[in-house]
């Protein structure tokens, strides 16, 4: 009897062991078919398409503006200064009278010239007559040989007199003119620097006024030895452009062409200058200014671009993370050519209509799966 009681225990208590079993399998059971873990959100990035298009390469460099011409008035003559008849920081035009010195000595030289040469011209035509007559007495014998090669020789000293009276005239005229101070070029007078009543000369080394010629106005720049054979190749088929940008917001304040490139290269800088000259309509550059001039050297045609915030830089090189259809991305390694108004060129490594993230690469890895939002929300 204690035996089947033992026996029936046991089977209890196995019953209620397989119970608990089986309520833990169906609990895990039950936990296996709950919903999977979400997968990871898309990163937010910019998306760009690389497409096919004509590049304008530039080289730009920071420029000085300087006038196309400068011109110090200096008299040309010694004198007390009369009159000024400019006015600082108006324009003036070439053959308009600046200033005058004092003309009265000049022109006393001028007259003292003219008489000499009226007496001289009396003189000479005297001594003409004198030598006609004393050859006819010659031939009577009335008169010496001698006696008219002496009146020739004193016609020929009247002659050469004469042609020296007329050389001074020339001189006290030209003098007499120099008292007149002409502007030479159109230009903009800067500040008066000798006063009416000063005793101006030749030799002064200030002078009376500089002028300035702003239009056309000329800017220097600089660009380093390497661009050097761009610069050529540019020049050699024809005109260059180029613009003048302000350093403050890059606005373009003109368009010219360069003139000229500087026959050598400056060896302590490596820098080679250039000339470009602007129209400067309405004086929107000012002599001493400093610009960025951007010049247009090529375009490259027909050639597969994408945006230079696409273009990451590795260990291996260069690369873009090239999207996939299903949005998933993959570094792709390209070559690059010149990067230009924020453009960069691809040389090989990408086709064109390949898609590739150009903003908010850095937390992305091969596989990552991303989502194209406006670039002021890639991350």
């Amino acid at each position: 009897m204690a035996r089947m009681k033992m026996e029936h225990g046991l089977w209890l208590v196995t019953l209620a062991a397989t119970a608990m079993s089986i309520a833990a399998f169906a609990v895990e059971a039950q936990a296996g078919d709950g919903p999977p873990a979400p997968a990871p959100a898309p990163i937010p990035v910019e998306i760009a398409t690389a497409d096919r298009r004509d590049v304008p390469i530039f080289l730009t460099d920071l420029g000085t503006v300087e006038p196309y011409n400068q011109v110090t008035i200096r008299s040309r003559v010694d004198g007390a200064l009369q009159q000024v008849l400019f006015k600082e920081g108006n324009d003036v035009r070439q053959g308009d009278l600046l200033a005058e010195i004092d003309p009265r000595t000049f022109q006393a030289s001028l007259d003292q010239a003219r008489a000499r040469l009226d007496q001289d011209t009396a003189s000479l035509a005297n001594a003409r007559l004198i030598l006609n007559r004393d050859a006819q007495l010659v031939a009577r014998d009335f008169v010496s040989v001698e006696t008219a090669d002496t009146q020739r020789s004193t016609v020929a000293q009247l002659e050469a007199q004469v042609e020296q009276d007329k050389a001074l005239i020339v001189t006290a005229e030209t003098e007499l003119s120099y008292t007149r101070i002409l502007a030479p070029i159109d230009g903009r007078a800067g500040l008066r620097l000798v006063d009416v009543g000063n005793i101006v000369h030749a030799s002064d080394p200030g002078g009376l006024v500089v002028i300035n010629q702003v239009n056309p106005i000329a800017v220097i720049s600089t660009l380093p030895e390497r661009d050097v054979p761009a610069i050529r190749a540019a020049l050699a088929a024809g005109p260059v452009e180029v613009e003048a940008l302000s350093r403050e917001d890059g606005t373009v304040l003109d368009i010219g062409t360069v003139q000229l490139m500087d026959n050598a290269i400056d060896p302590k800088s490596g820098t080679l200058k250039l000339k470009s000259v602007f129209p400067n309509a309405g004086d929107q550059l000012w002599p001493g200014q400093f610009i960025d001039a951007k010049v247009h050297v090529t375009t490259l045609k027909g050639v597969v671009t994408v945006p230079a915030g696409a273009i990451q830089r590795g260990p291996d090189g260069t690369f873009v993370y090239q999207v996939a259809p299903d949005q998933t991305v993959s570094p792709a390694a390209v070559r690059t050519g010149p990067i230009s108004e924020g453009v960069a060129v691809i040389e090989s490594g990408l086709a064109e209509g390949a898609r590739v993230v150009s903003a908010g690469q850095y937390r992305l890895s091969a596989g990552a799966r991303v989502a194209d939002v406006p670039s002021s929300q890639a991350q």
